[in-house]
């Protein structure tokens, strides 16, 4: 098994769910480089319910050769989700974005 993921250059639908412990989310940005810059996801409408999950959508214009993508979200008291995760010994609070490779193939 492998998080390693490839596709075609030109539009890829990217789509996941994004969650806060803390408060309802209200953006979700993608980054398909790592973290260096970011761009605004499109929102599914909430659903109304505090703690429920929302969807979000990126269309990424896939170019030639190997990216790192990532998303992370922000809630309506402000957190946002972070890139890096503080170690600590049990691995407690982990929300840290994860990173996902994705080769890009001519």
């Amino acid at each position: 098994m492998s998080r390693a993921r490839v596709v075609r250059p030109g539009p890829v639908l990217l789509e996941g769910r994004a969650w806060s412990g803390r408060a309802p989310v209200e953006s979700v940005e993608v980054s398909v480089d790592g973290g260096e810059t970011w761009a605004a996801a499109e929102l599914a409408p909430a659903d109304g319910h505090r703690w429920a999950w929302r969807r979000f959508t990126y269309t990424w214009d896939a170019a030639p050769g190997q990216h790192l993508l990532t998303a992370r979200a922000t809630d309506a008291e402000g957190g946002v989700q972070p890139v890096d995760q503080p170690w600590n010994r049990g691995g407690f609070a982990n929300n840290a974005v994860q990173l996902v490779p994705v080769a890009c193939l001519d």
